[in-house]
């Protein structure tokens, strides 16, 4: 057992709903969202308990376009919850980064947009529905419907900010890393961690390590650091780890970086860069999702810059794809969802436009000067 006597609890959990049968004792802000949230306690333990007191169909999701946090915790806890004797499945929204497929079990995991009615059927048939990674059910894409239309009780587990109100039990800390390591801590607080096996220890610190940009965001606090040596400990070996995410590179996918990289505009005095990807640059490097993931970042590494951008044309949807980073203060969050009807975290978010990439160019440049005292201020 993690010794919380000595660390700061971690598990910071909303619990309200069918399950609670009472008004819930949080305090909610505009439009439904939740604003803030209370420990773990006996009394939120213990529904939770209930809820998986005997065998129960269970559904694991994480949100559209998975990435290494939402593969990692949604195959976690799907070994954790199998454990206990549950019958547990794992169903992302549309695929997964080939980077990602070598994790555990990762071929079990369904996919909505290959077998709908399969994935429609067994979200039919479940007891209880896990959502990971991701707070609003919008982040699903078409999934959205079934999810909306099942009869199972909801169980929320995410780190980023304002959740929605649709699970009887949601636990929630935009302090944390990542979703894998709040797995990890809800295993700990069940008062289950000797469950955690080789397989669980692989999958969740894959999905911290690639949250945290191996170790690197602000948001590595020190028990993270801790969970991720109990990992190594039960047999993830961070090398080999590393080496599969970040080291099998396609010479496509290099030369497609050096696209990016010639694009990079800089704006000295809004302490921001971006870079802009369009349709043809992704078609001419043979492109394949996952294939950007981390570009951002290099806009980020500019001495001087406290804000990046990418914008990322998709024709197929009609879209550009926006990905936000930043440092100190200065809140991609609040931007992301001001501006490109997303969000995230602060250093950390994303959003669409449905304009096409140059007037969403035009729009980003123009909105920047409002910014530019925060900007400055997070130097």
């Amino acid at each position: 057992m993690f010794n919380y006597e000595n660390q700061i609890n971690p598990f910071t959990s909303l619990f309200r709903g069918r399950a609670m049968n009472r008004a819930p004792t949080i305090f909610l802000g505009l439009m439904g969202f939740v604003v803030s949230s209370r420990p773990m306690n006996k009394e939120t333990t213990q529904i939770v308990e209930k809820l998986l007191a005997s065998p129960q169909k269970i559904v694991i999701v994480g949100h559209k376009n998975p990435d290494g946090d939402a593969v990692g915790s949604c195959l976690g806890l799907s070994f954790f919850l199998k454990s206990l004797g549950h019958n547990a499945t794992v169903i992302m929204p549309n695929d997964f980064p080939d980077f990602l497929k070598w994790m555990p079990r990762c071929e079990e995991i369904g996919i909505y947009e290959k077998e709908v009615q399969k994935s429609t059927e067994i979200v039919n048939a479940s007891d209880i529905i896990f959502t990971l990674d991701f707070n609003s059910l919008d982040r699903v894409g078409d999934f959205e419907g079934v999810l909306k239309a099942a009869s199972a009780k909801f169980v929320m587990i995410d780190h980023h900010q304002q959740p929605a109100d649709y699970a009887v039990a949601t636990y929630s800390d935009v302090k944390m890393s990542s979703t894998s390591e709040m797995v990890y801590h809800f295993m700990d607080a069940l008062g289950e961690a000797d469950k955690l096996s080789k397989e669980i220890a692989i999958n969740l610190y894959t999905g911290i390590m690639t949250d945290t940009g191996s170790f690197r965001f602000s948001s590595s606090s020190p028990t993270t650091h801790r969970v991720a040596a109990k990992l190594i400990e039960a047999g993830a070996e961070s090398a080999i780890i590393n080496q599969k995410v970040y080291d099998t590179n396609s010479p496509e996918r290099m030369k497609l970086l050096g696209v990016a990289l010639n694009n990079l505009v800089i704006l000295p005095e809004m302490h921001t860069a971006y870079i802009t990807m369009t349709q043809k640059e992704l078609d001419d490097h043979n492109f394949k999702k996952g294939d950007t993931e981390g570009f951002v970042n290099y806009a980020l590494s500019v001495k001087g810059v406290v804000f990046a951008a990418i914008f990322i044309e998709n024709k197929q949807e009609s879209i550009v794809k926006i990905s936000l980073r930043s440092k100190g203060d200065f809140s991609v969050n609040d931007f992301a969802r001001n501006h490109y009807s997303g969000g995230g975290h602060i250093n950390a978010a994303g959003g669409k436009s449905s304009q096409d990439l140059n007037n969403t160019i035009n729009e980003f440049i123009s909105i920047l000067p409002r910014y530019k005292n925060e900007l400055t201020d997070a130097l």
